[in-house]
């Protein structure tokens, strides 16, 4: 008797633990239900103010699918948000210097996450350069200097592709794809298919994918609490304030000259990750400007 009361306590622990437990998954589901569907998705989407068809039906779709994952990558967005509060104070100023949209600092979002990245077939920094389109736009690319970690430096290249591309295709969206897809790759899908819009044009997988993309996190980053991110400002990620000095000779040793600045050699590569070696090598004198912080350390 005592076992059959002892049994059924355990029971109806179960029963009980088992409904609690489905309403706290159903409540769960029911959150993440409401996120990217209809009540939140928008009535029209534009990159850098030219509209995306969303009356055909596959670029609905393919919208849709691009803001359904990335607003269900919760920890990947939320801390992509963190980072442009740091990385797009640096971009912003140097897009609108060279007339390129603002709207393309979400192409830097989804070429890295706003991190300096490294790709497998060797793309580098926030921006995702190659090597050798990185010296055609006038960075310095070797062992021990690496500007396609600077992000100002990057960003201004980045500027120079896409103005170069723009007057190619005569649009910014086809300049964005192009930025994926090569110049010479969408153009000779424009050739082939005889249409020259994007949302016309059958592309590989990644390109075809890659503005509705950018579209997304542009929606989701300007939108959060629509599609269930709630950051406070706090968590944000700020920058930290620096100096800039400039030198003009080579560096033997990094890290003592970090510690001669007041740091040291990680908070000096943090903040110069373009500096890819212990040592600075500069035989021909060229001037370097280095970033020291003079707060948070």
């Amino acid at each position: 008797m005592k076992k059959i009361q002892v049994l059924g306590v355990v029971t109806l622990l179960v029963l009980v633990s088992g409904v609690f437990i489905y309403a706290t998954s159903g409540e769960q589901k029911d959150k993440q239900f409401k996120v990217g569907t209809a009540q939140y998705f928008p009535t029209e989407v534009d990159f850098a103010g030219e509209k995306a068809p969303l009356q055909i039906a596959d670029v609905k779709e393919r919208f849709d699918r691009e803001l359904l994952v990335n607003a269900n990558l919760h920890s990947s967005t939320i801390l992509i948000m963190k980072r442009a509060n740091r990385a797009f104070p640096i971009i912003e100023p140097i897009l609108k210097q060279y007339g390129v949209p603002d709207d393309f600092k979400y192409l830097a979002v989804i070429e890295s996450a706003l991190m300096n990245a490294v790709s497998p077939s060797g793309a580098k920094g926030v921006w995702q350069f190659m090597p050798d389109t990185a010296k055609e736009k006038g960075m310095e690319v070797n062992d021990g200097v690496d500007e396609r970690y600077h992000l100002k430096k990057a960003t201004e290249a980045a500027c120079k592709y896409l103005i170069q591309a723009k007057e190619k295709f005569g649009n910014w969206t086809l300049a964005a794809a192009s930025y994926n897809g090569g110049m010479t790759g969408v153009n000779n899908k424009i050739a082939e298919q005889k249409v020259s819009d994007y949302y016309d044009l059958l592309l590989t997988d990644e390109t075809s994918r890659y503005v509705f993309r950018i579209l997304a996190l542009k929606e989701i980053m300007k939108n959060p609490t629509l599609y269930g991110f709630d950051v406070a400002k706090h968590e944000l990620y700020d920058n930290i304030p620096t100096k800039t000095i400039e030198v003009d000779s080579s560096i033997t040793d990094l890290a003592t000259f970090a510690k001669s600045q007041g740091i040291n050699y990680k908070i000096l590569k943090i903040h110069n990750p373009w500096l890819r070696d212990k040592k600075l090598n500069n035989p021909t004198k060229k001037r370097y400007q280095l970033e020291i912080p003079t707060e948070g350390y």
